[in-house]
């Protein structure tokens, strides 16, 4: 039996919210969170330096289906990036360097959340 909606969705929010505190941690500046238009939707947008970052959040109570980061697959990934160019237009953005990357959010039953960082995947 799967999960309430709610209960998943509290599960997403808390791996984004992890996510972006990684990033920031990084010296990354997050631009936006939850970006939505009509073909989908951008977890986070950051800037790493000159390189703007789209990223997706994948987050998982177990490896039971897989990790996390396995959830996205080619045709989602480059959705992403038909997602990246719709964001910059609607932001009216230019940068000479762009990447999406995927981040794998791992929150077990007990122990500490592990993340996986894939960059560079469309």
């Amino acid at each position: 039996m799967g999960m309430s909606h709610r209960v998943a969705s509290a599960i997403g929010e808390y791996g984004e919210r992890l996510a972006c505190e990684y990033l920031t941690g990084l010296g990354y500046e997050v631009l936006d969170r939850n970006w939505r238009c009509d073909q989908g939707e951008l977890d986070i947008v950051a800037r790493d330096g000159a390189c703007l970052v789209f990223c997706e959040v994948k987050t998982r109570r177990s490896t039971a289906f897989g990790s996390p980061v396995e959830a996205v697959t080619p045709v989602k990934a480059a959705r992403l990036r038909q997602l990246a160019v719709s964001w910059l237009r609607e932001h009216a953005l230019r940068s000479p360097d762009l990447r999406v990357d995927v981040i794998g959010v791992l929150r077990p039953a007990s122990g500490p959340a592990q993340i996986e960082h894939l960059q560079g995947v469309a």
